[in-house]
């Protein structure tokens, strides 16, 4: 039996359908929706709204891609900072542009965050910029070489 929450966190047919087709065309309007889903354009605009506010549908935003804006290299770094610190680290990460994403984690490290640069050489200038922060006691760093299945959620719904 589902929890207080269960029928109002579940994605029926119709709000799958809907992000699918905003996944595969993200400019489209609500009319353009309403038409390829078959259903009224009040229909969608109440889902739509309903999936926004369940913080299903993150942003309309568009989707940047880092290497075509000039930053072909991804690394990954893993963070070890002192105990009590990690707010302090978060906010020197965050004043970092290179530093895409920051995920607190277990095992070894405490963060692990994703970068990006222009090139090698820059890479070791933005992994100056992480490590030059007195509360970060070690790093270890990978290079990715390929992502051959890039972030996605459609295949959840």
């Amino acid at each position: 039996m589902p929890g207080p929450d269960g029928d109002r966190r579940r994605i029926d047919d119709l709000d799958a359908r809907l992000l699918r087709e905003l996944d595969e065309a993200p400019r489209v309007g609500v009319l353009e929706l309403s038409r390829r889903l078959g259903v009224a354009r009040a229909t969608v605009q109440a889902r739509l709204d309903r999936l926004v506010e369940r913080g299903v549908i993150a942003t309309f935003a568009p989707t940047l891609d880092p290497v075509a804006l000039g930053y072909a290299v991804t690394a990954f770094a893993t963070l070890e900072i002192r105990q009590g610190r990690g707010q302090e680290v978060l906010g020197h990460l965050r004043s970092i542009p290179e530093v895409l994403e920051v995920h607190t984690i277990t095992g070894q490290g405490d963060m692990l965050c994703r970068l990006v640069a222009r090139s090698n050489d820059d890479l070791q200038q933005v992994l100056d910029r992480v490590t030059e922060f007195p509360q970060i006691v070690r790093t270890s760093t990978v290079i990715a070489l390929s992502n051959p299945v890039s972030h996605r959620v459609l295949p959840l719904v």
